[in-house]
């Protein structure tokens, strides 16, 4: 079987919108989902991302430079994954549609992690729609 990475975008400011008793509701949804596919064999792991970001390293004129991030006013930001076990694309794809991360205006970016090639998709239309593209081999296109 393949393994395929589900990376959860998400805007930050969707977040502020959500009342405790929604994101307990919403964590146990995760959970299901999660725990059904472990219980199927499928779920290799997945991790949700602190909402407080990370650290940005990029090289500017020979330096790596350090920042905070994601802020409030990002567009987006990934907010988590997951790796799955699939037979093939078709049934990857088939298991991201059942992810309650597609509720709202979040959606997923699938990427084949398989050492044959790569898989990554494009900022769906309308949110919550991936599109999945060959990148062909090598190293794995942005999402």
């Amino acid at each position: 079987m393949n393994q395929y990475m589900l990376l959860l975008h998400e805007k930050p400011m969707d977040a502020v919108q959500v009342s405790p008793a929604e994101v307990k509701e919403i964590v146990a949804r995760y959970k299901a989902w999660a725990g059904d596919l472990a219980q199927r064999g499928l779920m290799v792991g997945g991790e949700k991302l602190t909402d407080e970001g990370g650290r940005h390293l990029r090289l500017k004129a020979g330096q790596v430079l350090a920042s905070d991030g994601p802020y409030a006013e990002a567009h987006d930001v990934v907010g988590g994954y997951f790796i799955v076990k699939a037979d093939s694309d078709a049934a990857a794809e088939a298991l991201a549609r059942t992810c309650p991360h597609l509720e709202g205006t979040q959606w997923i970016c699938l990427l084949y992690t398989s050492q044959a090639g790569r898989w990554c998709c494009e900022r769906p239309s309308p949110p919550g729609i991936f599109a999945p593209r060959s990148s062909g081999p090598g190293p794995a296109s942005t999402c």
